[in-house]
């Protein structure tokens, strides 16, 4: 009798050890209202960017990441149940999925997990057919995420619905409230994880203010918007430089030469496109190099001619930077 006590005593204080580590981990968690709250203008920007509705991209993240208190999303700050696939060759997080042991996507905070959650949609083909969509149609997006192949629950569609219309999540992709949400965003919250912010994370979070672009027009159809101080726009599917030039009564020659393109290269959907020329430097002080990232992606992200980006890095032309390099913006320190 005293070793059957003993036995359940033992396993008492295992449980009772692994539930108060199991909340020391996690914390205390966050209603929807927080995560809404906490995400939404990242959600905002994404979709002014890439034409994601942003009622879209926070249900997603609400549902994936049970509202911000998963496994997943606490130590990987993975919020899409974003796996490794081929090409990622970053940190990662093993855990059970569909199969036993799946290798899950690592970020360094939520908002890198929100742009890679944007990057994955528009790079990949099967997401095409979304972008035809009406921004406000987030009923025909919950169903084509699914078709797409994005989830394997059935449900998928019924369950993003659900959260939408249960939290009105559709007033976000509203002309209106974009606007209105095109202030810088703080992202002080969101950039820090289980750690108190680094010097390097600091400097992320102006970064993040910075590209906040502002949208200053969307009469004909297509959104202009303003990054160092310069217009923009984002290219659909099916865009070439005549036809945007033609958009925005412009020439084309004007289209490539201000987005260091030529007339052989094309224009991929979700590309940013600039109106005006591009600027010698940002506002930004340096960039810290991501994973897929290129010299030309940088030049774009910040409006830099190209040529200016090399320069200014002492880098040979058609070079490319590695993950973690410092890349100057203004003028190199060091």
């Amino acid at each position: 009798m005293k070793k059957i006590f003993t036995s359940y005593t033992i396993i008492f204080i295992l449980l009772f050890f692994f539930f108060c580590n199991d909340i020391y981990t996690y914390g205390q968690k966050i209603t929807t209202k927080e995560y809404i709250e906490k995400y939404k203008d990242i959600a905002i920007r994404e979709m002014n960017k890439y034409n994601i509705p942003a009622s879209i991209t926070i249900a997603q993240g609400l549902l994936e990441s049970e509202t911000g208190n998963s496994r997943l999303a606490v130590k990987a700050n993975n919020h899409f149940g974003i796996k490794c696939h081929l090409e990622w060759d970053g940190p990662t997080l093993y855990k059970d999925d569909d199969i036993k042991n799946e290798c899950f996507r690592k970020y360094n905070n939520p908002l890198e997990s929100f742009e890679d959650h944007s990057y994955f949609l528009t790079s990949r083909s099967r997401y095409e057919s979304l972008f035809d969509l009406d921004i406000t149609d987030y009923k025909a997006w919950s169903y084509g995420l699914k078709k797409a192949g994005y989830a394997t629950n059935p449900k998928y569609p019924h369950l993003l619905i659900k959260i939408i219309e249960e939290n009105k999540l559709y007033e976000l992709d509203t002309q209106e409230t974009a606007i209105a949400s095109n202030i810088p965003i703080d992202t002080t919250n969101i950039l820090t994880s289980e750690n108190n912010l680094t010097e390097e994370v600091k400097k992320k979070t102006e970064t993040a203010n910075i590209l906040t672009d502002t949208l200053i027009n969307s009469d004909n159809k297509r959104k202009i918007l303003l990054k160092n101080n310069i217009k923009y726009t984002i290219a659909k599917k099916g865009d070439t430089f005549l036809k945007i030039a033609q958009d925005f009564d412009m020439l084309a020659w004007q289209i490539y030469k201000y987005n260091d393109l030529t007339k052989e290269d094309c224009i991929k959907q979700g590309q940013t496109i600039y109106l005006q020329p591009k600027r010698k430097k940002a506002d930004a002080e340096f960039h810290i190099v991501k994973q897929n990232e290129t010299m030309y992606y940088i030049s774009q992200l910040y409006g830099i001619k190209l040529k200016y980006l090399y320069k200014g890095n002492i880098i040979s032309e058609n070079a490319q930077p590695y993950v973690g390099q410092k890349i100057w913006l203004r003028k190199n320190k060091e």
